[in-house]
């Protein structure tokens, strides 16, 4: 595959699996993170699911929290945030782990519902999530497939990724939520963690860090996007 050189448009050829690795332009020597395209848009939707359990073909999201992310600020003034009442009762492990209990969302919305509204809300922005190529698109697929929503496809980004391109590959080196706010040194006072509004919050900490440390543009090129599903209407 052939990727621009950002600086002087020089087209280099590589692999790609060379993307979100940092090399070198032989015209004007200046580096950069391999894209498989270079992208202009610069608004993103960092967002966090909780769930009654960890297999999408079984189990619903409960909680839907999401925080916009543009122009390498967050957006905290822009946020989504709604329960979901899923047609199994949260057990009682999980209300334990959330904080969230059946009493929580005995008036709330079923969770295809509550995608529509944060389908509408997100827009075309690329969606950032921690492990969201493993857990949480499949959850939105899911979703999708389940209650026969027309679906249309959008760019997302898996903070695991990021902290890949970060802190390296090699064996041992964990990439969980906790190692990266630990490594970034995240204030995480008041905030209220594996409850879904909390750990967006905490997560919109770490992609800025990230950012910041991996010296990105505020469209985030080089770093790897996946397919992800949201509802199209």
């Amino acid at each position: 595959m052939k990727t621009p050189c950002p600086f002087c448009a020089h087209v280099l050829t590589g692999r790609k699996s060379a993307v979100g690795t940092r090399v070198a332009c032989p015209a004007c020597e200046r580096s950069f993170y391999w894209s498989d395209a270079r992208r202009s848009g610069d608004t993103f939707v960092v967002y966090d699911l909780e769930t009654t359990g960890l297999d999408p073909a079984y189990d619903e999201f409960i909680q839907l929290a999401a925080m916009r992310f543009s122009s390498g600020r967050l957006r905290p003034e822009d946020t989504f945030a709604s329960f979901a009442k899923p047609r199994v009762p949260i057990s009682s492990f999980i209300e334990g782990y959330t904080g969230i209990g059946n009493r929580h969302v005995k008036d709330a919305a079923r969770p295809e519902e509550v995608l529509l509204k944060f389908a509408a809300w997100a827009g075309d922005a690329t969606l950032i999530a921690h492990n969201g190529l493993r857990f949480d698109s499949k959850f939105l697929a899911e979703t999708c497939r389940r209650h026969r929503l027309p679906t249309r496809a959008v760019e997302s980004i898996d903070t695991i990724h990021m902290s890949k391109m970060a802190f390296g590959r090699a064996r041992g080196t964990g990439h969980s939520l906790d190692h990266l706010v630990s490594r970034l040194k995240i204030d995480q006072h008041g905030v209220r963690r594996h409850d879904a509004r909390g750990d967006v919050e905490i997560l919109g900490r770490v992609v800025l860090g990230l950012a910041q440390r991996l010296d990105l543009d505020h469209a985030l090129n080089g770093v790897p996007r996946h397919p992800a599903l949201l509802p199209s209407a």
